[in-house]
């Protein structure tokens, strides 16, 4: 059995880290780099530094603090946010990102999809999506702009396409479930890991070590990803690895 993966993830505006609850609410929450360095030495298998405020201004790419977020790690680094150009993912890339996570400019041009992942290999290429059930239509969409715009998009069939374009994994948020801490949706997770063959990582609810187990007994999911709870302490890396274990969860 693989072993799966717990990932802290950064949401990082104008260079500090923050959180909300449903994609709202922000609050500060510290230096990026000091918390990179916490969950390095915690045990994380890999982090995800998402820019938020590059997603909502489209300002320049924050280089220097990635740079020196990615000299503090011994695991992988994914980045996110904005990112718009083979220029950028180069950037990143060389100032010590080892993935990259594309959402808006993947959905306004699946192409860019096909032409980074030729580039650049498909293991670079992570697909984030920000997913909403439309309560109305009876489908889950994917939304754009930090979860404030609904596309035509149905996210069942988004998955599948982004894999025909060449992406080596996803990163899916279910946005009613973010920052609850009420646990995943694993029926939704569990229906998007069954279209596709490759790793799913899944976003949006984590509240407790019991959590994690649920997420991994109940879907084929590849990865968990946390953010409020590690970030304030309510728990710690190590201790969702020993509850997985203790359920019988393989972890690395």
């Amino acid at each position: 059995m693989i072993k799966k993966r717990i990932i802290p993830c950064l949401d990082v505006k104008d260079g500090r880290v923050v959180k909300g609850i449903q994609f709202k609410g922000l609050r500060d929450i510290g230096n990026p780099v000091d918390y990179a360095l916490y969950y390095n030495e915690q045990g994380a298998d890999e982090l995800v530094f998402l820019d938020i405020s590059r997603t909502e201004a489209g300002h320049d790419l924050v280089l220097d603090v990635i740079e020196e977020t990615a000299e503090k790690l011994f695991i992988p680094l994914t980045v996110g946010g904005g990112i718009s150009s083979l220029e950028d993912i180069t950037q990143l890339l060389n100032h010590g990102a080892d993935k990259v996570s594309l959402n808006s400019s993947a959905l306004n041009n699946p192409s860019f999809i096909k032409s980074a992942s030729e580039k650049f290999g498909s293991q670079c290429i992570c697909i984030a999506i920000d997913s909403h059930y439309d309560s109305e239509i009876g489908d889950y969409f994917c939304y754009t702009h930090g979860g404030k715009q609904r596309t035509d998009k149905r996210v069942y069939d988004w998955v599948q396409e982004v894999e025909a374009l060449g992406a080596g994994e996803l990163l899916i948020t279910s946005m009613t479930h973010d920052g609850m801490k009420q646990g995943f949706d694993v029926t939704h997770l569990h229906a998007i890991e069954q279209l596709v063959n490759i790793p799913v990582i899944a976003s949006g609810g984590g509240g407790q070590p019991t959590h994690f187990v649920e997420l991994f007994e109940q879907t084929n999911v590849s990865a968990g990803l946390a953010a409020s709870i590690l970030h304030d302490k309510e728990t710690t890396v190590n201790e969702i690895k020993e509850t997985m274990t203790q359920g019988g969860i393989p972890v690395r």
